[in-house]
């Protein structure tokens, strides 16, 4: 993610801020990919902080793909749900670089169920997951304590809010793209034909999970070429935001970019992977220090590389490099 400057100052300001220390309010504008000042607000902005600004008279792009919010009955559930559109926000600005779900996107858009497992009635099972468009969020997850419960529990080395978006995210653009019978091609060559049994496969994994080995980003991705883009397709998109926000943060390492870079106008996937593990190492380095866990901690194998590059040369087909006016100098 990029770091913006106050129009009213030049200040620097961050993706998330309502407002700048020079007291200007800021309203942010995924078409520009900048922070903004007189533009119509969200009409949640007020109930769960949302930043940006509206596109259809009430809600942002963001909000108004929500369908269903979790019960607001429970206070704790507002913020579940605040930090859950964060998450989902700072995904689809991610995306919106490369050209999907902004105003020149005339494709078919996901639609959010926002769901808790604790409501005013009682405890409900909230199974994350996408089917046909539709993408449902368990914003429990939400809670540190929980999500620290669950990856825990699930031996996963990452998992967060974020991850979620992209993973769940990564299923609906295999439906955007499988619009495209090249894609379909390409794709059913290296993952695998989606077309077989999912449920089966499911079952079949979780009775005998597989490493991910030599093939697979994750152990999840083996059950089924479905799963394996989206695992993929995620990693993909934690890779570049990690060494866009390294570059825009002034991070210099060795073989890293320099200025000035746009990592989602890159189209080599080689050197773009290549500078993004360098950069974690540079992070794990400082983390060591404080003894905190590796940033990145998976190893990325030339037949995964071979994917993630399918993903980026798909996914970038319609990326608009950013112009620096909209940087931070």
């Amino acid at each position: 993610m990029q770091i913006f400057h106050c129009p009213a100052c030049s200040r620097r300001v961050y993706f998330d801020n309502l407002g700048c220390t020079c007291g200007q309010q800021l309203v942010f504008s995924p078409d520009t990919q900048s922070m903004t000042t007189g533009a119509p607000t969200c009409a949640n902005r007020e109930k769960i902080g949302c930043n940006w600004e509206a596109t259809d008279g009430q809600f942002c792009r963001s909000c108004a793909m929500t369908e269903t919010v979790p019960d607001i009955e429970l206070p704790k559930n507002v913020d579940l749900w605040a930090q859950t559109e964060a998450a989902k926000r700072w995904m689809l600005a991610n995306l919106e670089r490369w050209g999907w779900f902004g105003a020149s996107d005339g494709g078919t858009r996901p639609v959010f169920q926002l769901l808790a497992e604790k409501t005013s009635e009682g405890k409900e099972q909230v199974i994350m997951g996408h089917a046909d468009g539709e993408i449902t969020i368990n914003v429990s997850e939400a809670s540190p304590v929980i999500l620290a419960r669950r990856r825990a529990a699930l031996g996963e080395l990452y998992r967060t809010m974020v991850g979620h978006m992209r993973h769940e995210m990564a299923h609906f653009l295999f439906l955007r793209l499988s619009e495209d019978q090249q894609f379909l091609n390409d794709f059913r060559n290296l993952f695998g034909d989606e077309r077989a049994d999912y449920g089966a496969a499911l079952e079949q994994h979780y009775k005998n999970p597989l490493p991910g080995g030599e093939t697979h980003i994750t152990s999840y991705a083996t059950s089924h070429p479905h799963e394996d883009w989206a695992e993929t397709t995620a990693h993909l998109l934690h890779l570049v935001d990690l060494l866009d926000s390294a570059q825009a943060a002034g991070m210099r390492f060795e073989g890293g970019p320099m200025d000035p870079f746009d990592a989602y106008a890159c189209g080599d996937t080689e050197t773009l992977i290549r500078m993004a593990v360098d950069a974690t190492l540079a992070i794990n380095h400082v983390n060591r220090a404080l003894d905190l866990p590796d940033l990145y901690p998976f190893i990325l194998t030339e037949p995964v590389k071979t994917k993630l590059a399918l993903a980026h040369r798909f996914l970038r087909r319609n990326a608009q490099p950013m112009t620096q006016t909209n940087l931070v100098a």
